[in-house]
């Protein structure tokens, strides 16, 4: 699959704002800034934005308690986002949600999520949902390696295959459930096996290739949207910190954890797209300042942002 300069660019300009969105909550948890806890994304940038580069705003996706880069990948705002993160009524959920419930579902955001494994039969619900519609939208479910393992994830490829509903489950193995490493919690190697079972594609790609993933992702997306049903994709990366910020992750090989750092998905972009000319060295240093200047924007947002009033605890509880 030949892509297009402005789809490469494209690519760079959301795997930058992730990172730069994610080094900047890092640096504002550590300065005491943020409530609760923090979950990134920063080493994963290529998975996210590769699968949402295949869809359209009528379609939707579930995330994870690691789900800043799917949020900004389906076209979240910067500025809303970072408000909730800092606990502000301008945030998306009003500051109640925090870092792992943000949602926005007039994007098709169906919303982060703190519990492994809960967005799976969401999306599921939600396919079957668009299906019984006909409104020809697919659903994305992103979840990491750990809740594969969950009943949740057996349950909803059971479901989705048998009514072939338009889902495409996207697991972001990152080699790391908390800090037990995969080897020793599934016994394969490959989750993406795990789709035989179920009578459905299953893949599993270089997660931190976005061109690899974006082309995986196109055609479960596709098979989805033509009413053939769901796929597996796997996506093999790493999550360059912790599992949460504070964390210090020493259960890691170091030498490991250098080995991938140098397959770093953002640079490997940026190689690829000056070797095809596309871009020089200073045109995609621009880039990444761009990024970084929308960031610093939304943390002054954030910040000139108020608080939740103490009698709003009781609103958008329950439905009405």
């Amino acid at each position: 699959m030949k892509l297009s300069k402005e789809q490469l660019l494209g690519f760079y300009k959301t795997m930058t704002t992730i990172r730069a969105f994610e080094l900047k909550a890092a640096e504002l948890f550590a300065a005491g800034k943020l409530p609760g806890f923090v979950h990134l994304y920063a080493g994963e940038e290529a998975v996210a934005t590769g699968v949402c580069a295949n869809l359209e705003q009528k379609d939707y996706i579930t995330s994870t308690h690691r789900g800043h880069g799917h949020l900004i990948a389906k076209g979240g705002k910067i500025d809303l986002m970072m408000a909730e993160l800092f606990g502000r009524s301008t945030g998306y959920c009003k500051g109640k949600g925090g870092s792992m419930h943000i949602a926005d579902v007039d994007l098709g955001i169906l919303g982060a999520n703190g519990i492994v494994g809960a967005g799976q039969p969401i999306a599921t619900g939600a396919a079957l949902a668009c299906k019984l519609l006909k409104n020809g939208a697919v659903v994305v479910c992103f979840f990491g390696d750990g809740a594969s393992n969950r009943g949740t994830f057996h349950e909803s490829l059971n479901m989705a295959s048998i009514w072939k509903l338009p889902v495409v489950f996207v697991a972001e193995n990152n080699m790391w459930g908390i800090s037990n490493y995969q080897k020793n919690h599934m016994n394969v190697a490959d989750i993406a096996d795990r789709a035989a079972a179920y009578g459905i594609p299953g893949v599993a790609v270089d997660g931190n290739d976005v061109i690899a993933v974006y082309e995986a992702a196109a055609e479960a997306v596709k098979r989805a949207r033509s009413g053939d049903g769901p796929s597996l994709i796997e996506c093999k990366t790493w999550r360059h910190r912790g599992h949460f910020e504070g964390d210090p992750a020493i259960y890691k090989d170091p030498k490991e954890q250098e080995a991938w750092l140098k397959k770093d998905p953002i640079p490997r972009l940026a190689d690829k797209i000056i070797e095809l000319k596309y871009a020089t060295r200073a045109e995609l240093d621009k880039i990444e300042a761009d990024a970084q200047a929308e960031i610093e924007s939304a943390v002054k947002f954030a910040e000139a942002s108020p608080l939740p009033a103490p009698e709003d605890v009781f609103t958008d509880v329950y439905a009405e």
